[in-house]
């Protein structure tokens, strides 16, 4: 084996310990019925769990709830975000300043996010429900029919910094030919936003829409920490039924089955997003 293979030995033995090993112990138990508090009687079950998986309620419940927090949560970040690159872009005094403080909420780990907007937004509590009640409006953020979208709203909270980054990297880097052209031709600010930048910033929202929505779709902590998939049923998320089904309730051989039909779910909407990328950058 020659000198430089050698030297990838211990990266690869890294990757297959971290990476490798639970993969496939994962996979070894969505084919059986393990479960934590019977671990004497395994037996193999073959595709049985993918299955159950398939036809539990439950399970597409959750898919349905975590498809509408990536889909509000990332849209009002994609939004958001580059409302705020395209103002700090023009930004000239106190810019490193405003970036720096404008980073600030992606320090604090989720969990930590989750209890604090937990007594935030409490109605009971809170500071926030009784701000409102003191004007006269009463509302129950953590309620029937909001709690999801308070949810979507604190991961934007804490994730449009993301998105303003790599936004604003991206605008900073496009060609200035483009734009003085239209200055000159007289266009007009919205005519050049919507002719000029985006059709070359598209590649970057792709890119950035992507990374957030995968980081979406793993949404556990803040569901953890606020409403623990409550009321009802209302935020019980994928990681978080999940999550249930493993910990809470021990069949770790379903909890496994349904992992990886998410992974399955996470794989084609990449390939698809990718081939996409791709065929417009050939365009």
């Amino acid at each position: 084996m020659s000198f430089r293979y050698r030297m990838l030995l211990p990266l690869v033995a890294l990757f297959l310990a971290v990476v490798g090993y639970p993969l496939v112990n994962s996979f070894y138990l969505s084919l059986t019925d393990y479960k934590i508090t019977d671990r004497a009687n395994l037996s193999v079950v073959g595709g049985r769990q993918y299955v159950d998986a398939l036809t539990d309620q439950g399970f597409w419940g959750a898919f349905g709830n975590t498809a509408v927090f990536v889909l509000v949560a990332v849209t009002v970040e994609l939004v958001v975000g580059l409302a705020l690159a395209l103002a700090l872009q023009r930004q000239r005094r106190l810019r490193n300043l405003t970036r720096g403080l404008l980073l600030a909420p992606m320090f604090v780990t989720p969990i930590a996010v989750g209890l604090l907007f937990r007594f935030l937004l409490n109605s009971q509590l809170g500071v926030v429900p009784a701000v409102l009640g003191s004007l006269g409006v009463s509302y129950d953020f953590f309620g029937s029919g909001k709690a999801l979208l308070t949810i979507a709203l604190i991961d934007a909270w804490q994730w449009t910094p993301f998105m303003v980054l790599l936004l604003l990297a991206g605008l900073e880097s496009l060609p200035s030919a483009p734009f003085e052209a239209a200055r000159v031709d007289g266009a007009s600010a919205w005519y050049t936003f919507r002719r000029v930048t985006l059709p070359m910033l598209r590649p970057v929202v792709a890119v950035a829409v992507l990374i957030r929505g995968l980081d979406a779709l793993k949404v556990f902590e803040y569901v953890y920490a606020t409403t623990r998939g409550g009321p009802g049923t209302e935020t019980q998320t994928l990681q978080y039924y999940v999550y249930q089904t493993g910990i809470q309730f021990f069949r770790m051989g379903e909890a496994s089955a349904m992992g990886y039909l998410v992974l399955a779910v996470v794989l084609v909407a990449v390939i698809v997003l990718f081939l996409r990328i791709d065929r417009q950058r050939a365009a």
